[in-house]
């Protein structure tokens, strides 16, 4: 497993549990999640990516800074299977 795909992994993680800590109420953690996805975006070389995941990670900051937090955590789901997948697979 190369240095990427536990980039990846690790932020598919910190998405699924943005997803659990708004759905569950706890914004608190959600924050800290959403903090901890971004700081590990940046960990991510975006060259040695898929492209359609490339896109993914480029819009990552603007999915999890909506508004409406159903949304983010709907998001955060729908991106942490996406990574989670391609962690596997790649």
């Amino acid at each position: 497993m190369t240095n990427n795909n536990i980039a990846i992994s690790s932020l598919a993680m910190d998405l699924k549990r943005v997803a659990i800590g708004y759905q569950g109420g706890s914004y608190k953690m959600a924050e800290r999640f959403k903090k901890e996805a971004l700081k590990r975006k940046s960990e991510i070389m975006l060259s040695e990516v898929k492209p359609y995941l490339r896109k993914f990670i480029i819009f990552l900051p603007i999915i999890l800074e909506h508004v409406d937090k159903n949304r983010v955590a709907e998001d955060s789901l729908t991106y942490s299977t996406i990574f989670q997948n391609y962690a596997l697979k790649y």
